[in-house]
């Protein structure tokens, strides 16, 4: 077993911490290290032969690690080289042909990897040695060019890095170059020359110069720049006086040496040699930049913990060469330049001091104290102070601070830890938020259901460790919500308040007959008279349904009684008529009609045969009694009793002899429901809570409504018997049957704790010092409710937010700078002045010092780092002074300052002048030695002034301190009603600068109270009452709607869709009650006979009846109601034809009902109606038919029925619902097929089938309100300083509006202005012209100043004028000392000497384009330094011209072309123009120049010629060539007409020759009509005449085929189109 241990390797880059085994990293090392190419060469066996091996190969093993195998060639070679056998050498002395390995691995992949830089630029590839021609001629768009990179392995951990060859085990070395293209070779451009320059001398022969510019440096291998300067000899009219020097002579001064002190005078030599001015190392004689290095120092400081000494600045000398130099470059003896006030050729100076620090302070802990998934290292630093800054020419501080990489890989840290966003539970669903405000006003708001709101908080947590059990809610300690990344959970979301839902019952049933309590059990002669009603929905969130079952008390009841199925007709027993006998068949049924076995009816069963009696003829026939008419009321009373009747009538009349009964005795009366109408029923109150129940037992968890439940328990209610309109009576009188349980089982919910956060850690106190007028601080802590107590569950605690004060820190320490006396001015020492040219007194220029001393509170001297760090920069601690010499002006010391008369005076303060002095003129001067100076009086008055617009109203209430992360949601934003705005006020002096606005207020704003509109709701009225239904019988609709009122305002709520009308409706279907009134008929009356005499009343007649409408289910049938309720289509007829037989005929009894047609109506089936004789005829006359039949017609007999559905409502919410789960009903339709709509009871008892659902479930969508979060704290402001500083807080859209719902408020920002605070900036002006101090020429120094100005924000931008302060308000003098280069070396020549210009300016920004497209996307500018040439004699020691580059932004690309002048005497002039118009040089091809000289061969000797551009001969103007046979020009013809015509035709051949031509014939030849002209050009009238002809031609066709063309009828068509042709032209665009 290897042991292991963390191994911390220290590299450049920082510390690795590698924990790995010993045994392994070390094998690891020796297996890579080993493999080397070469081969080595071991113990050679005597002088001949040794061993030689080869390189070892790869690890091979099994496994990864330390058991791998590598192995290698071993053999025997001679000395010589060649291979022998290995006999020949020593086999003792044989090296190792195999060794263990640590076996290379793919996971080892990921400890290193190869660490690739970018791509180099591309630079031109180097030149073949056989190349010899230029590129740039070969060059058409690009060149070819590499580009190299670097290319190394390092570790992965702290990318350091090792041997290649580890990498290479796993992955190919990627490339070094690859190949690249760069645009063409660039060549210098450069401008045009300037104007020559003034001679150099005024008199005899000088020099001048003209100097250019360069444009565009020369890139990718251009020329390189031409010469930029010229020069040339001129000389003056005017001679030079005899005797005049040839020669001038200057004063130049060299640059200041090292400043040192006296003892180091030993460089000095003898005669009037200055010092060694030879060139050596440069002075730094600027001030540069502080930049700390960000390299390590190994060199060693010196450390110093002392404070200053009185005198620790050293003030030593520097020294300057001066000599006398002439015109022409040579020195020549001073004394022929030097002047009574010569230059100094020394000077007092500040010994350079060095920066010193203090020692480092320990590392700090490492900023990575555990593992995360980035695997990023991390770090640790350390410091140092500065305890002394750098004085005069001293080298800069080094870095103050280091950083170095820390646990790297760090696999013995633990994880870190994880945050999450963690929720408490839902709090109550709200409804109240949800309203408008005309809702609010109006609404019960607890009362209210369906859909709401609810919302729960957000808070942070550290993920807990997963070893840790969790048995109940988890809770964790809440933390800063920034650690937790990534989006917030929601923290609202829609609900649902469940509303009280209506038991819904049907109607009550008709009272059924009288029944014991118990048919099983009767008792007695007491029984129950029931009705009954259905639930047809269940309610919920409401008391139990009401009763559903009504007893009334009645005597005499009967549970089973026998019923008559079937009685035949009367069969006599002698002959047909008399006595006889029938038959009939009864059933035991019960009260539902429903058989039942025999035995249970208590009464003999009827006797099966029964006598009766047949109508003889003679006798009167009566029918049967018809049956009981329904009971005229279902209880009795004082006033009203039940009554019931059924009637008879005559069938048959009697004989001569024989009579029918009374009417009276055709109709029975009897009573019915005699009992009292007394109604009893048993009324059960609401279950009570659920109880323990120990007697019940319920294993496990269950659930009830939801809730986790614990035990089982029990419900218990009343029952109490109630009498109608009276109140509870004793149970016995209610049916026992009805009873309602009283007790129910019910599962217990459980208990539920309040569950709470830990407290969260304590806020951090102040770490550092307080001030002494600061301040307490506090510190707090808080914890979250996640969970409410339910169920009798503990109570939350009453403390959720803790508050403390922070532990009294030490008080900041006071330290500040202590200054001593300045010490007399210092001059340079006299040991340095003797043997000085020029020294004669101690006087002039000096430096003074003072010391500056650190001290606390009680004056004791502490370290300089303290006071670097409390007090601020160093004060000076030297100053320049001057010592007077003999010949200075002398004054004495300033008086004191007058007095003020006010703000806007002046001040003044006087010296007068002392000694010798007041006799000098030149110190009489006021202009050089002023004697008054004044300053204006210091103000203390301040005027403030507003600037800037008002802000937007911002309300007063502010966002909550401290508030936790999340959003409770708990109350909703007040976006209106009073608050402030705001305004900046600057506060000025009475110089109008910007000054500390607490001198003019304590806030430095303006306030004023306004008002921001709240935002007002779409109002509607109410809701109108219902209309009636739209149907009277069957399924339609009831509307009711609501208007506008006021439309919504800033923001409110928006009305939903409205009509034209400005209404919306709302529609629901309804029911008309079809069988609401029915149609009740009275008996028929005796059938009427019409007789005139007294002959007997037989035959036909009419009777008649009584019809009523009435409501149905009414107890009282009597009342009738208006009779236009009744269906009108239904009425039964009142009178109807009867029949009558006479005493001898046949009577038949009435007829029984229809028999009924099947269903669905077959037409082709016939029903049956049927009657039987009740009295014979005398003779055999016969009797009538005893049955009828007819077809069943549909819609006439018989009709069809089937269910229509009407269409879905509106989702419909509880009454006390504005959103949410609602329901959407549709009504059923029974359809008769004639179309009429009938009850549904008709098709209920048709059993049609019904697959449509009448109800559905629905979501109305609740109006949520934009919610938004808290507004956060206000921010620091924008600006420090100036005019342009604001303050802004916001607030987050946490839910956006839905539906009608409030949209968001604009306003999700709030900005105020800033305090105007002046800002103060270090003001560097422009570069002073160069100065020599105290010569003509030689080495100076260019000065610029660094003030402390006061200015707003948008300086220097801004026209607002800036004002310079004191440098204290600036801050930090270190950066006015140190960092910004306030000094510039610089040079003026001396006459004759040869120098540079200054530089030019910089060119405009160009771009390298490739066909007019930009190649790079950073353009350069270029300037340059010219050489000007003086003296011809010194032009061997001109400096060489320079120019520079830069990179700009928004650059154009150029193009260049050649362009030339006219033709001169064969001379031209050619130059390259850039593209936008500049002459340059360089930038045209030089191959593509045009010629600036034309020459022509032969050479042109003819008369009038010369020699053309295209190198022939031609002719001047006005001449006309006359060409030879070989084309080349002949002679040259006066052209006839010149004047105005150019002749340019050329003949081939010369056949007349000048002369020989008489006036006749130079008459004829210019106006005869000769169709050739002198030079053999065809004349114009020839052109003429020849057009002329052919459109005569043409019109003569024309007329001919007019006039001969026959007639015919004309036909409308359209012209051909004819094809397109494109002529081409050579154009490549064709």
């Amino acid at each position: 077993m290897s042991i292991g241990w963390t191994m911390i390797l220290k590299d450049d880059c920082g510390v690795t911490g590698w924990k790995w085994h010993v045994g392994n990293y070390l094998l690891l090392s020796v297996s890579l290290i080993a493999m080397q190419v070469q081969s080595d060469l071991e113990f050679p066996k005597h002088r001949h032969y040794m061993w030689k091996t080869g390189q070892w190969g790869r690890c091979i093993g099994e496994e990864c690690g330390t058991g791998g195998v590598q192995s290698r060639t071993v053999w025997c070679i001679h000395t010589e080289g060649w291979t022998t056998h290995h006999t020949n050498c020593r086999h003792a002395d044989k090296p190792e042909s195999q060794r263990p390995c640590f076996k290379v691995c793919e996971w080892h992949q990921d400890l290193f990897e190869w660490d690739v830089s970018e791509w180099a630029l591309c630079v031109l590839a180097p030149f073949q040695s056989n190349e010899l021609r230029l590129r740039t001629s070969e060059c058409i768009t690009a060149q070819h060019g590499i580009q190299r990179r670097k290319v190394h392995c390092v570790r992965t951990s702290n990318r350091t890095a090792v041997t290649e060859r580890i990498c290479d085990f796993f992955s190919p070395r990627p490339a070094l170059e690859q190949a690249c293209l760069i645009p063409c070779p660039h060549d210098c451009v450069v401008s045009d020359f300037s104007a020559w320059s003034g001679c150099s001398r005024t008199c005899g022969s000088g020099l001048q110069h003209q100097t250019r510019h360069v444009l565009a440096a020369p890139m990718y291998g251009g020329a390189n720049c031409p010469n930029l300067t010229q020069t040339r000899t001129c000389a003056n009219l005017l001679s030079c006086p005899v005797g005049e020097s040839e020669h001038q002579y200057s004063l130049k001064v060299g640059s200041w040496s090292e400043c040192r002190q006296p003892q180091h005078k030993g460089l000095w030599m003898g005669g009037r040699t200055m010092l060694d001015f030879s060139t050596g190392e440069t002075e730094r004689n600027m001030v540069k930049r502080h930049i700390q290095s960000s390299q390590h120092h190994h060199h060693r400081l010196h450390h110093h913990h002392h404070g200053l000494k009185g005198l620790d600045v050293e003030i030593g000398y520097q020294t300057r060469q001066v000599r006398c130099v002439r015109s022409d470059g040579k020195n020549a003896m001073l004394s022929l330049c030097t002047l009574d006030n010569g230059p100094g050729t020394f000077q007092s100076c500040i010994m350079p001091r060095d920066c010193e620090t203090s020692d480092w302070s320990a590392w700090s802990p490492c900023s990575k104290t555990c593992r995360a998934s980035d695997m990023s290292p991390g770090f640790r630093v350390r410091s140092r102070s500065i305890t002394q800054n750098p004085i005069g020419q001293g080298k800069d501080c080094p870095t103050l601070e280091e950083k170095e990489a820390c646990n790297i890989i760090g696999d013995l840290l633990p994880n870190c830890p994880r945050y999450i966003w963690k929720n408490t539970d839902w709090g109550d669903c709200q409804v109240a938020p949800l309203l408008s405000q005309q809702d609010r006003r109006l609404n019960n708001v607890s009362v209210l259901c369906g859909g709401g709101i609810q919302t729960r908080q957000l808070y942070c947590v550290q993920v807990p460790d997963n070893s840790t059990p969790h048995h109940r809610k988890e809770v964790s300690r809440p933390v800063s919500g920034h650690l937790c990344a990534g989006d917030l959970p929601s923290a609202v979301q829609p609900c649902s308040k469940p509303c009280p839902q209506q038991c819904l019952l049907s109607s009550w049933s008709s009272w059924g007959a009288c029944l014991h309590d118990n048919c099983m059990e009767t008792q007695g002669r007491k029984g129950y008279r029931q009705r009954k009603r259905e639930v047809l929905e269940e309610g919920s969130g409401t008391d139990n349904c009401a009763h559903l079952l009504e007893s009334m008390p009645c005597e005499e009841p009967v549970c089973f009684q026998w019923q008559l199925q079937f009685e035949s007709a009367c069969v006599p027993s002698n002959g047909n008529c008399g006595n006889g006998t029938r038959t009939q068949i009864a059933a035991c049924v019960n009260s539902q009609g429903q058989f039942i076995p025999e035995d249970l009816c208590e009464d003999d069963p009827p006797p099966k045969v029964v006598f009766c009696e047949m109508a003889c003829p003679g006798d009167c026939v009566l029918s049967s009694w018809s049956d009981w008419s329904s009971c005229s009321h279902s209880c009795s009373s004082k006033n009203s009793e039940g009554r019931q009747s059924r009637t008879r009538t005559v069938l048959g009349l009697p004989g001569e002899d024989k009579t029918c009964p009374a009417a009276t005795a055709l109709e029975e009366w009897r009573t019915c429901n005699d009992h009292p109408c007394i109604i009893f029923y048993w009324e059960a109150s609401s279950w009570g809570p659920c109880i323990e129940d120990s007697s019940m037992n319920v294993n496990g968890t269950g659930y009830w409504n939801g809730t986790d439940t614990c035990d089982a328990g029990v419900q218990i209610r009343k029952v109490v018997c109630m009498k109608m309109g009276v109140g509870p009576v004793v149970p016995k009188r209610c049916p026992d049957s009805a009873r309602p349980d009283t007790f129910r089982p019910c599962l217990l919910p459980c208990k539920k704790d309040c569950v709470v956060t830990l407290f969260s850690e304590w806020t951090a106190c102040p770490t550092t010092c307080l001030p002494g007028n600061g301040t307490a601080h506090t510190q707090s802590r808080y914890r979250i409710i996640i969970q409410l107590p339910v169920n009798g569950g503990q109570e939350c605690p009453d403390t959720l937010y803790e508050e403390r004060e922070c532990e009294a820190l030490s008080v900041c320490p006071t330290f500040r700078w202590k200054t001593h006396q300045w010490h007399p001015c210092t001059l340079v020492p006299d040991s340095v002045l003797k043997g000085m040219t020029g020294a004669t007194e101690s006087c002039g220029k000096g430096l003074e010092m003072r010391g500056v001393s650190c001290v606390d509170e009680y004056d004791e001297v502490a370290a300089v780092s303290e006071c670097l760090r409390w007090a601020g920069p160093m004060p000076s601690r030297f100053r320049s002074c001057w010592v007077p010499c003999r010949d200075d002006c002398t004054f004495n010391a300033w008086s004191e300052f007058t007095e003020c008369t006010g703000c806007g005076s002046r001040r003044t303060r006087k010296r007068t002048l002392t000694g010798r002095s007041r006799k000098q003129d030149r110190c009489q001067k006021e202009d050089l030695y002023p004697l008054v100076e004044s300053e204006p009086c210091p103000c203390d008055e301040f005027v403030s002034r507003p600037y800037g617009n008002w802000s937007a109203c911002i309300l007063l209430e502010t966002p909550e301190q401290g508030s936790l992360q999340g959003w409770r949601g708990r109350r909703e934003a007040r976006d209106c009603g009073q608050g402030l705005r705001y305004q900046a006020v600057a506060c000025l002096d009475q110089q109008n600068q910007l000054v500390n606005p607490d001198l003019c207020s304590e806030t430095g704003l303006a306030e004023e109270v306004c008002h921001m509109p709240c935002p007002l709701d779409c109002k509607l009225s109410d809701w109108s009452a219902w209309s009636t239904c739209s149907a009277p019988c069957g399924s339609g609709l009831k509307i009711r709607s609501k208007w506008l009122r006021e439309k919504p305002f800033n923001g409110g709520r928006p009305c939903p869709k409205l009509d034209l009308k400005n209404q919306v409706y709302e529609a629901v279907p309804c029911r008309g009650e079809c069988g609401q009134y029915e149609w009740v008929t009275d008996p028929w009356s005796v059938c009427t006979i019409n007789t005139v005499d007294k002959l007997p009343a037989c035959g036909e007649g009419v009777q008649s009846r009584k019809i009523r409408c009435v409501r149905r289910g009414g107890g009282d049938q009597d009342s009738g109601v208006n009779e236009t309720l009744c269906d009108q289509d239904e009425i039964p007829p009142q009178a109807q034809t009867c029949t009558l037989p006479c005493p001898n005929k046949c009577v038949m009894s009435q007829w029984s009902q229809w028999s009924t047609c099947p269903r669905p109506c077959d037409e082709s089936v016939v029903r049956m109606r049927t009657r039987h004789m009740v009295r014979p005829p005398v003779d055999d006359s016969g009797c009538p038919k005893s049955n009828q039949t007819e077809t069943c017609i549909l819609n006439s007999t018989c009709f069809n029925y089937y269910y229509s559905v009407s269409n879905w409502s509106t989702c419909q919410l509880s009454e006390h619902a504005i959103c949410g789960q609602g329901t959407r009903t549709r009504l059923l339709d029974c359809i008769r097929s004639d179309g009429k709509i009938v009850d549904l009871s008709v098709c209920e008892e048709l059993g049609l089938p019904q697959p449509w659902r009448l109800t559905m479930n629905c979501v109305v969508h609740c109006p949520f309100n934009c919610i938004l979060s808290d507004w956060s704290s206000w921010t620091e402001c924008s600006h420090t300083c100036g005019s342009k500083g604001v303050m802004t807080n916001s607030r987050t859209v946490l839910q956006q509006a839905h539906e009608e719902g409030r949209p968001c408020a604009s306003q999700l920002s709030q900005t105020k202005p800033c305090p105007i605070s002046p800002c103060y900036t270090w003001l560097l002006s422009d570069w002073s012209s160069c100065r020599v101090e105290g010569a003509e020429c030689g080495e100076g120094r260019r000065e610029r100043n660094l003030t402390c100005v006061v200015h707003w924000t948008d300086w220097p931008d801004s026209s607002q004028p800036h004002k310079a302060v004191e440098d204290e308000k600036c801050g930090d003098r270190v950066r006015k000392e140190s960092e910004q280069e306030l000094l510039q070396p610089c040079s003026v020549p001396c006459p004759g000497d040869c120098h540079l210009t200054d530089w030019s300016s910089w060119s405009s920004c160009q771009l390298t384009c490739l066909e007019g497209r930009s190649f790079e996307t950073v353009g350069r500018q270029a300037r340059s330094r010219a050489v000007v040439v003086q003296v011809l004699e010194n032009q061997d020691s001109c400096p060489p011209q320079v120019f520079e580059t830069r990179p700009c932004k928004g650059g154009k690309c150029h193009s260049y072309e050649w362009r030339t002048s006219a033709w001169n005497e064969n001379e031209r002039s050619v130059w390259c123009q850039r593209s936008d118009g500049v002459n340059v040089t360089g930038g045209c091809f030089p191959q593509h120049r045009p010629t600036t000289v034309r020459h022509c061969h032969p050479p042109c000797t003819k008369p009038f010629s010369n020699c053309k551009q295209s190198g022939v001969c031609g002719c001047e103007r006005g001449y006309t060539e006359v060409m030879n046979t070989h084309g080349f020009l002949d002679y040259c013809t006066k052209t006839p007409g010149a004047d105005n015509k150019k002749a340019d035709v050329k003949t081939s051949s010369g056949r007349l020759k000048p002369g020989g031509t008489t006036q006749i014939q130079d008459f004829f030849g210019e106006w005869s009509l000769q169709p050739l002209g002198p030079d053999g050009r065809i004349k114009l009238w020839v052109y003429g005449f020849t057009a002329g002809g052919f459109i005569l031609i043409l019109f003569i066709i024309a007329m001919a085929f007019l006039f001969c063309k026959p007639t015919k009828q004309s036909k409308s068509t359209s012209p051909p189109q004819k094809p397109l042709t494109l002529a081409y032209d050579g154009d490549v665009d064709m």
